[in-house]
């Protein structure tokens, strides 16, 4: 599973980046220990919002209502195989 990183980080990365920009991104991310093109993304998702630091929370989402819709189906596939878990036990004890 992939690491999440607070917007304090990210922020304090892309600020170096900005910063230093002599330096190239696999020295930067060795530096903060992440991978490279992690810091790579960071910076154009920085600069293609308009100089903000998107933090959508885990996942690829287009939207929050995108995230919510991905929550719900995947509780309700845990719902349902739960359902058919106790159906298969009932059958079992049943007999």
């Amino acid at each position: 599973m992939a690491k999440q990183y607070d917007k304090e980080f990210k922020e304090q990365v892309i600020q170096y980046v900005l910063d230093h920009p002599d330096l190239a991104y696999t020295q930067i991310a060795q530096q903060f220990g992440v991978h490279d093109t992690t810091v790579g993304g960071w910076v154009k998702s920085y600069k293609e919002h308009d100089d903000q630091v998107v933090v959508r929370g885990s996942g690829n989402y287009s939207s929050d209502e995108a995230k919510e819709i991905a929550h719900l189906k995947k509780e309700l596939r845990d719902t349902q195989d739960a359902l058919n878990v106790l159906k298969k036990a009932i059958s079992i004890l049943g007999k």
